[in-house]
This record gives C-alpha cells, structure tokens and sequence, in this order.
C-alpha cells in the first residue's frame, strides 16, 4: 500500500493538458480548505480581538518570506537548474546546495533578528493594540516566525520537483499546509488558544516541506549545506528576483499599513478586512490567475519572436476572457454578499454583526476584482516582454496611494456623514457599530482599480493600443452583469419568503437560486448580443467533451 502510494506521489506528468489539470484541481481543493479553515476560525473567534491578532501575526512572517524569495524564486531556479542538470546531475545538485546554503544562512540570520526584534514591530504592525493584546501578538508572531523556513525550503525543492514534471506531488503541499493549519485549529486551539493555531500553520509548512522530501531524495538529490558557495551564482539569482521580490514586497507593505490603521477601529476590524479579502481572493486566483498564467508562456514566445501583433493579440484575448467572467462574478458577489458570507463563515461566534460587516466589505472589494485580475495579466505580460521593472514602479505609486489615502479616510472619517450615511445604508451597515473598517477596502479597491488603469496607459505606449479591440466586449459585459445582478436581487426578494433564511439550508437555497436565475439572464443577454465569447466557449466544450475522442497523453519531448 505504501508503495503504492509514494509510485502515485511520483508519478510523472509529461503532457501539459494533464499537469494543468492537476494543479488545477488541486488549487480547487486547497481553496475550499482555505474556505474550511477560515470557517473554523470565524467559529471559534469571530470577528474579534482574538482574530485580530491573529491574521495581524502574519504581517512580520509573511515580508520576512518575501525577502527570501530572493533566492528560491521558483521562476529563477527552474531555467537554470534545468540547464546545470542538462549538462551534468552533479553540477545541478552543487548549484542547489550552493543556493541551501546561502539561503540557511541568510534565514537564520534574519529570523534570529526578527525574533529579537518583534516586540518593537509589533507596535508598527498593530499601534491601536492595548498591552495585553500587543503581548499575544509578540508571542503568536514569534510562533510563526517557523513558516518562512519551511516555506523557503519547500520552495526551493520545488524547482527539483517541477523540473522533472512531478507536478503531483507539487500540487499536494498546498493542500497539505491549509491541513496542517485547520489540524491546529481543531486539535491544539482548545488547550493553547491562538498560541495552538500558530503551531498548525508552522505544522502546516512543515507539511508543505516535508511531502516534497521523498521525491527529491527518489530523484538522486540529497539536499545538504555546503562549505563552498558560488558567490557569483548566489547574487546573480538573487539579483534576477529582485523585481518580483520587491513588488510583493510592495503589497505586504500595504497590508501591513492597512492592518496598523485597521487596529484602532475597534475589535474585528482586521478580522473582517482578512477574512473578506481572503473570500474576494478565490474568485481572483480562479479567473485572474488561471488566465494570466496560461497566456504567460506564449506571450514570451511571440516576444521572442518580435511577433508584437499576435503578443498583443493574445493579451486582448485574455483580458477579454478574464472580463468575461470576472464582471458577472463581482456583480453577483455584490448582490448575494450576505447569502456568501453567512453560508462560508456564519457558524458558532460569528454572528450577525460580523456578517453584516464582512460582506458589506466583501461587496467593496468584488468592485476590484475584475481590476486586480488585470493588474495581474499586464504585470505577466511586462514580464513577458522582459519589462520587469515597470510594473514594479506602478505597484510603489498604487502602494503610496493606499497607505495615504488609508490614512485620510481614517483621519477625516466622519467629516462627510451625509455621503457615508447614504453608502452605508447601501451597504445596510448603517447601524452597525465599527463601520469606519469599510473605508479601508474602499481605498484598497480604489488603489487597485488606478493601478491597472496606470497600467493599461503604459502597456499602451509600450505596444500600441488595445482599448478599442475590448470596447465591444466590455460593454456586452456590462449590460449582461447588469441584467444578472438586477435578475439575481429580485430572485432573492421571492426566495425569502419561500425559505427560511435563518437556517443553513434555506440561506443556501435561496442564494444558489437567485444565482442560477442570475446567470440565466446573463446568458440569454448575451445570447441576444451575440457575444463572441460565449459562442467560443460553446465551442469550445463541443471540441473538447462530445465531439472528440479520448486521446492518450501527449508525448513530453519530439524526437
């Protein structure tokens, strides 16, 4: 059975189709635990202090990590381990402990100061905190403070793992680290609170390590330190991962500001900042991530090539998709907010007030969701082009934007209580008390939507103009997102007096109707408009289910 076992964990993916199939599908599944692991939290905490400290513990962890992505950037290390174990298994196994090394040492290095350090971040990560909660946030940070080495590691091995296809077991340790998270959550959250939950996300990045091992050690690479570094080799990775470094590391510096100033807005208030902009993330990696890494590949093709209109081309085509699906999804987020979040998150703690402010902030970051899907294409396809520096540049302006702004809203919060009155009575959170959260995924969403629109300026003078090749489907979208959210609204005023809406059940039926009403309309909108996506896509699925054969997988090399 082990054996058995660890031959399926190893088993190779050669054609593309399969190993996309299979991350895809793991991405499904490790999404639903991130869902799961979320919906415990909310259970066990609520939208409270405790929760608070919790996703604010993060902060320190997750920026160390991503000054460490300097030296296992997975899209660095693949290339040039491929080429060192091209040439000789030997000299890859060398490059790889060489990279080990320098990446220990810096790890340890950082971790140490970090460790010795957090009672001072503290106080920049969560100012509004009072003693007691600022001394959890020190020792539940400290606990964390494990996951960036785990996670580096596992990073690193698996450049090993994905250059030789085993894309199977690559796509488990995410699976496996929302696991280990919600192992914490159950098993060691009863007898050490949030001290426990920390300790499965450590455990959970242990995991994420620790299922790649076995493969590595199959594949003849026994990663170990070593005495001689090539400092040469060490800087130019590093140095070749700078930009993506410095661009996450742009994000996470506004998160962290918007977590410092979420602080003072009362207890829950960073709770429902994460756990609404960890729901609004699904859709995003479904939608936005799939169709940008997909288009990645080729776009660098054409770029190679100098093909610069079929490299245009293929951006129009995946930005019309990506607003395709994005708009209608943003649109029925928007309407079905309370259903969504009362559905996923509404068990134990969380009770109505936390509703009523988590989806009130998830309807204000879906208004985003189509623009952080962009942002995402374009950077891929500055990428692609070998821009790299660009994107990077209009991410520190939309980072600026949101840290100021964040801070003027606070600030001057109140000062225009007729025109907050009248959004909040949209939003139907005008009698709940914490609103003042709100402002911050405003300004997030706003900060978003001015990085794409920076970008799609750039792109435009870099490669010429593509506004008028997505005038026609914009607008198709915008009228068949309008017909959907209108149709789904309306549907759900019906279904509440069929269902009852106090139970799991009856909330759940109601929302998934008005859905199923909602898309309904969007379809025969655009069936009347005669969308060409949509007539792609039917397409589409005839060529690929009832009108062609099984065929065996495709062959991993010509020859």
């Amino acid at each position: 059975m082990v054996k058995k076992i660890l031959r399926i964990f190893n088993y190779e993916l050669g054609g593309l189709h399969k190993a996309a199939l299979v991350l895809a599908f793991s991405s499904v599944i490790s999404a639903f635990l991130g869902i799961f692991r979320d919906r415990l939290l909310a259970s066990k905490f609520g939208a409270s202090e405790s929760l608070d400290i919790y996703y604010a513990a993060f902060k320190i962890p997750d920026l160390l990590y991503i000054a460490l992505l300097s030296l296992v950037s997975v899209t660095v290390l693949i290339p040039i381990f491929l080429d060192k174990n091209y040439k000789s298994q030997k000299e890859a196994g060398r490059f790889l402990n060489g990279i080990l090394t320098s990446f220990l040492l810096a790890v340890a290095a950082l971790s140490v100061a970090a460790f010795f350090a957090t009672p001072y971040f503290v106080g920049l990560v969560a100012p509004g905190f009072g003693d007691e909660a600022s001394a959890k946030l020190i020792l539940v940070t400290k606990v964390l403070l494990l996951s960036p080495l785990f996670l580096g590691l596992s990073n690193l091995l698996s450049s090993v793992v994905q250059s030789y296809n085993k894309f199977f077991i690559y796509a488990l340790s995410p699976v496996f680290y929302n696991a280990g998270i919600i192992f914490g959550i159950v098993f060691f959250s009863e007898k050490y609170g949030l001290v426990g939950v920390a300790m499965g996300v450590a455990f959970g990045a242990f995991l994420h390590l620790a299922v790649q091992l076995p493969t590595v050690f199959k594949l003849g690479f026994i990663p170990m330190a070593s005495l001689k570094i090539n400092l040469k080799e060490t800087l130019m990775v590093a140095k070749m991962s700078l930009p993506r470094t410095f661009g996450l590391g742009l994000n996470q510096i506004a998160l962290i500001f918007i977590t410092a100033f979420a602080s003072f807005l009362g207890a829950g208030s960073i709770a429902v900042f994460n756990l609404s902009f960890n729901l609004q993330s699904v859709p995003l990696a479904v939608i936005g991530v799939s169709y940008s890494v997909a288009a990645f590949p080729t776009l660098a093709k054409y770029f190679v090539r100098n093909q610069k209109e079929e490299f245009n081309a293929h951006v129009v085509a995946a930005a019309r998709q990506i607003l395709f699906w994005s708009a209608p999804v943003s649109a029925l987020v928007i309407v079905l907010r309370a259903q969504i979040v009362r559905v996923i998150l509404g068990a134990g703690e969380f009770g109505w007030r936390d509703t009523r402010l988590t989806a009130a902030a998830l309807a204000i970051f879906a208004v985003s969701v189509t623009a952080q899907a962009g942002i995402i294409l374009f950077t891929r396809a500055f990428y692609a082009a070998g821009k790299t520096w660009k994107p990077v540049v209009i991410n520190l302006v939309s980072t600026v934007f949101i840290i100021i702004a964040s801070f003027f809203s606070l600030k001057f919060f109140g000062a225009f209580a007729s025109h907050e009155a009248v959004i909040k009575e949209a939003l139907r959170v005008g009698d709940v008390a914490s609103s003042g959260v709100l402002a911050l995924p405003a300004v997030f969403s706003m900060g978003m939507i001015l990085n794409v629109f920076l970008l799609l300026i750039i792109f435009q003078k870099e490669f010429g103009s593509i506004c008028q090749l997505l005038a026609k489907t914009f607008f198709q979208v915008v009228f068949s997102s309008f017909a959907l959210a209108t149709v789904s609204y309306l549907s759900l005023n019906i279904f509440d007096d069929i269902f009852d809406i106090n139970t799991f059940i009856g909330i759940f039926s109601q929302g998934a109707l008005a859905a199923a009403f909602g898309f309904a309309a969007w379809y025969l909108v655009l069936k009347f408009m005669k969308s060409n996506e949509l007539e792609e896509i039917a397409k589409s699925l005839r060529q690929k289910f009832w009108k062609t054969n099984v065929i065996a997988p495709e062959p991993d090399r010509i020859d």
